[in-house]
């Protein structure tokens, strides 16, 4: 059995999540396998956000604050010039994880870091380059693999693992048997609630 997580680097949601994930992967059975696939959120733009959007994406972060305690740096908004970009985000942690295995959690939780906490921008290419040699990956390999063909070919194999089984909304846990894909839980859940689903799936 495989447990399926799809998120996004960028998505508030799945920064929030983070936490409960960790902590599931750390209480997984030895055989189950985890397989992260990216969601997507915002393909490549190099346009400013619109202001409705930067007011909302705001308002959303407050929203997650008061339900989970997930704190969020507003800094953010008047610091960087926001653009509605994750992919960029979600190549760089693919990258990670094709150099050198286990990095793309480290790239996940370096972007959330920076984007969340730092108040820098992760669509920025030069922001994951640099992220990029924190967790201790070369920054000139990153730098020419993010763009590679290889790496968008991955990306897009992710999204299509989205469409094909109709997932939309991040963070997505669901578990790969023989039988297909069984959904665990869709959007934030608490750590309590989610180590009982996955206790009663026998996973832990």
């Amino acid at each position: 059995m495989t447990l399926i997580y799809v998120m996004d680097p960028m998505c508030s949601w799945c920064y929030a999540f983070h936490p409960q994930l960790k902590e599931l992967i750390s209480r997984l059975r030895p055989e189950i396998e985890v397989t992260c696939y990216m969601g997507g959120l915002a393909p490549d733009n190099d346009q400013p956000m619109p202001l409705a959007m930067q007011e909302a994406l705001a308002q959303t972060w407050h929203s997650i604050e008061q339900r989970t305690g997930t704190q969020f740096n507003y800094d953010f908004w008047t610091q960087c010039q926001p653009r509605r970009s994750t992919y960029p985000a979600c190549r760089a942690v693919i990258t990670a994880e094709q150099i050198s295995t286990g990095s793309g959690m480290k790239m996940t939780e370096a972007i959330q870091q920076a984007y969340y906490q730092d108040a820098k921008n992760p669509s920025d290419l030069d922001v994951l380059i640099d992220l990029a040699a924190t967790i201790g990956l070369d920054r000139q390999q990153f730098s020419q693999q993010i763009g590679s063909e290889k790496i968008q070919q991955a990306l897009l194999e992710d999204l299509s693992f989205c469409q094909r089984h109709g997932i939309q909304g991040f963070p997505f846990l669901g578990l790969q048997t023989d039988q297909g894909l069984q959904m665990i839980n869709a959007g934030y859940c608490n750590q309590a609630t989610l180590l009982q689903q996955c206790a009663e799936l026998q996973l832990l």
